[in-house]
């Protein structure tokens, strides 16, 4: 592809997102002023948050975002696991593979280095504010490790393609020209590099174009090419074998590439009613403690002063019998207290908008608390935060992990392709996530089986052939798995096996020995037993043989 095409379609997708940037700039003045940079340029000391009377809505975008982060990419636990088809029948040697290669990702992903907690907590906000992100994963400039990057909004574009998945990314970034010498030790415009050596700070407007291969191939699917806009000239032109930008969506509309967040749309115009309450408070709340004055003309002398020890001259000849030369204005106190009952009720439906009401697990249990209605209040928690979680967890999270994977495998950090077990091979490799989601899905799971015992234990009383059903071994271990009782306190499969014919064993023997005792205890009761007439002289019954 020729520079100039490539500017000519870059230009027309920037275009077309204008209007975009203008509502993004709109939220994040209400939401999220650090981010307010997409139609001005800010220099470094500007207060930012200088419009805003109160930072209630601030307040919740920030503790939205930092909730994503902390309950589903948690630092403190291991919040990803590698899988494959059919995880359940998988043997020992290709599980021990998946954990090494589970254990080397994490490593790699949380190296110092790569930025990795960095760019997800900027994405993190991003996503809530504006409903999607930019994340870009890749490997550093050295070649030794990744490198995670979250981009401004303001100066990505992308399109879908026919399928709705996105797989062209427009970037515009500068550079400075010694940074771009760095970057690219080969392929730069003479001019850039004479401004690397004779001015090294001057800014360099390039672009990165990520698109589908024109001569696409089963492994090289997509082109990466850097431009240099200054100079019409393409600095790097490779081929690609995955789409290393990753952008989630929140909230998608039909006919538009963009997404939008709920949150956001709903909070809104509540943000705005409650900016223009907090300063009518204000006013109210000051002249309650000020009130304006009221003062008889040509009765004072001197300005007024209302200062602590302040003095106001009075005409001495003013005669106070025709009333007071200067006293306070009446002021009616009595719509303030409805006035900050509406705004905490608008504060509360802002919390609403942003799920904060329903990211925490409704209380349970109880002494009258039947387990049918815990069951039922963890359901109704999983699906009043199934529109914020499942999102991040499939566009998401799932994106960043496979992405990772792909990378990591072709640099070889997982080892040689020849010492993948054979049973894994061909298998497509999936991620599962611990969140809140989960854990109370899997709350969920050991509610039913408590349930399904009780149903059983009350159908037996009328068919006792009922109490063979139910796989009473297998449930109970999935039972006390999702619960969080940890694995080193559940024996294997095998070992409870070996103990259960142990004590079967030993059930038989103490049968046996048990009725050896009643035989042997027959035995002599029937020896001792007197002969009745006529059978024999001696008066016994002779000993069986």
């Amino acid at each position: 592809m020729k520079a100039e095409d490539l500017l000519q379609q870059s230009k027309k997708l920037f275009s077309a997102k204008e209007s975009l940037n203008n509502l993004w700039q709109n939220i994040a003045l209400n939401f999220y002023p650090e981010r307010a940079d997409f139609t001005v340029t800010r220099s470094l000391g500007t207060e930012l948050a200088e419009d805003l009377a109160t930072g209630t809505p601030v307040l919740l975008r920030r503790d939205l975002g930092n909730a994503l982060g902390s309950m589903l990419r948690p630092t403190n636990k291991e919040w990803f696991h590698t899988r494959v088809d059919r995880w359940d029948t998988i043997g020992s040697e290709a599980r021990a593979w998946l954990e090494m290669t589970e254990d080397r990702q994490r490593k790699a992903m949380y190296h110092k280095d790569t930025q990795f907690v960095r760019a997800t907590k900027e994405a993190d906000h991003d996503f809530v504010t504006f409903g999607q992100a930019v994340m870009q994963a890749t490997v550093n400039s050295r070649a030794s490790g990744m490198l995670y990057r979250t981009w401004h909004l303001r100066d990505v574009a992308w399109e879908e393609n026919a399928d709705g998945a996105i797989d062209t990314v427009y970037r515009r970034w500068s550079a400075t020209a010694r940074q771009l010498l760095q970057i690219f030790p080969k392929g730069l415009h003479p001019e850039t590099v004479r401004a690397a050596r004779e001015q090294p700070f001057t800014k360099i407007p390039m672009l990165h174009c990520f698109t589908p291969n024109d001569k696409e191939t089963q492994r090289m699917r997509f082109k990466s090419i850097y431009l240099d806009c200054l100079n019409e000239h393409i600095v790097e032109e490779v081929e690609m074998p995955y789409f290393e930008y990753i952008i989630p969506r929140w909230q998608t509309v039909s006919g538009s590439q963009y997404a939008y967040s709920p949150a956001v749309v709903v909070g809104t115009p509540d943000a705005r009613t409650l900016q223009e309450m907090t300063i009518t408070l204000l006013e109210a709340g000051e002249k309650a403690v000020s009130p304006p004055l009221l003062g008889v003309q040509g009765a004072l002398r001197s300005d007024v002063n209302v200062m602590a020890g302040g003095l106001t001259w009075v005409d001495r000849e003013y005669d106070e019998r025709l009333g007071e030369v200067l006293r306070p204005l009446t002021i009616d106190k009595g719509g303030i207290p409805l006035g900050v009952d509406m705004s905490d009720r608008i504060e509360a439906r802002l919390r609403e908008a942003f799920y904060l009401d329903k990211l925490t697990l409704p209380p349970v249990g109880g002494p009258d608390m039947t387990a049918y209605e815990v069951g039922q209040r963890i359901q109704e928690h999983i699906r009043q935060t199934l529109p914020l979680f499942e999102p991040v967890e499939t566009d998401y999270n799932a994106p960043i992990c496979e992405l990772t994977f792909e990378i990591l495998t072709r640099f070889g950090v997982f080892g040689s392709p020849f010492l993948v077990p054979e049973e894994l091979r061909g298998k497509n490799v999936s991620f599962m996530f611990e969140s809140p989601l989960h854990d109370a899905a899997e709350k969920a799971k050991a509610q039913r089986y408590l349930e399904a015992v009780s149903l059983v234990a009350n159908a037996v009383a009328a068919d006792p052939s009922v109490a063979f059903i139910l796989d009473n071994k297998k449930a109970a271990r999935d039972a006390l798995q999702v619960s969080g009782v940890p694995n080193a306190w559940i024996r294997s499969e095998a070992d409870v096996d070996a103990m259960a014919k142990a004590q079967e064993q030993q059930q038989q023997a103490a049968t046996l020995l048990e009725q050896m005792k009643a035989g042997s205890e027959v035995a002599k009761n029937i020896g001792l037993t007197p002969t009745p007439s006529g059978t024999g002289s001696t008066g016994e019954r002779p000993m069986p043989v």
